[in-house]
């Protein structure tokens, strides 16, 4: 049985005669109560227990402990706490980009390495300018893709990560951009297409698979 130590949100935990096929997340829910990150489909499909290890998203379900001995874990705890919310928390709270709040932890962490991402010009599937990161609502749901919301409050998590992406300078805001703002200045709510429909502008799209089908 290995003996590791695991750095997670700037404390060291010490685990002794730990089970080598422990995931990371089984980890920090059962053995170290950092119960934050949730076991949705515990297959890597819903990034509900989405980490941030060494400034990267993963999903710690698919992790073992033992592989990120003297890495750098980032978990929900980390990010904020009820008296010091981060930007992208406020952001949720603002535009209410919550129904149960079980997928929102791995929603947070997912974005919040996003974002750093992004800042660093990471180039996604859809990015038309890897010199200029300028970020459109249908750029954060494909980016966002690999976490859903069965409460399909897809519209108000990408509303939230644009609203911290637009205080940084980081948003599409000339003509070319296909995204317009309303009248209050939120950005109306971009839709997937499916694969073999064509380009429209009807804004009466339903929003509820926004990120979902990506």
């Amino acid at each position: 049985m290995p003996n590791l130590t695991l750095t997670i949100n700037g404390q060291a935990h010490h685990l002794d005669d730990l089970d080598p096929r422990t995931s990371l997340l089984d980890v920090c829910r059962q053995h170290l109560d950092l119960t934050g990150a949730k076991k949705g489909c515990d297959h890597g499909q819903c990034g509900a227990c989405t980490m941030i290890v060494n400034g990267k998203r993963i999903n710690s379900c698919l992790t073992l402990a033992i592989m990120h001995d003297g890495d750098e874990i980032t978990t929900i705890e980390g990010i904020g706490a009820p008296d010091s919310l981060s930007e992208l928390q406020q952001a949720f709270i603002d535009h209410d980009a919550f129904q149960c709040g079980y997928c929102t932890p791995g929603q947070i962490c997912s974005a919040t390495a996003m974002i750093s991402e992004i800042e660093k010009h990471f180039p996604s599937h859809v990015s038309n300018d890897l010199t200029q990161p300028k970020i459109s609502l249908e750029e954060i749901s494909e980016r966002m893709s690999g976490n859903l919301c069965r409460c399909s409050a897809y519209p108000n998590i990408i509303n939230a990560i644009y609203q911290v992406l637009s205080t940084k300078g980081l948003t599409k805001t000339d003509s070319s951009n296909t995204v317009t703002s309303t009248t209050d200045s939120k950005p109306q709510i971009w839709s997937p297409l499916t694969s073999n429909a064509k380009p429209h502008q009807d804004s009466n799209i339903s929003p509820c698979q926004l990120g979902a089908e990506s």
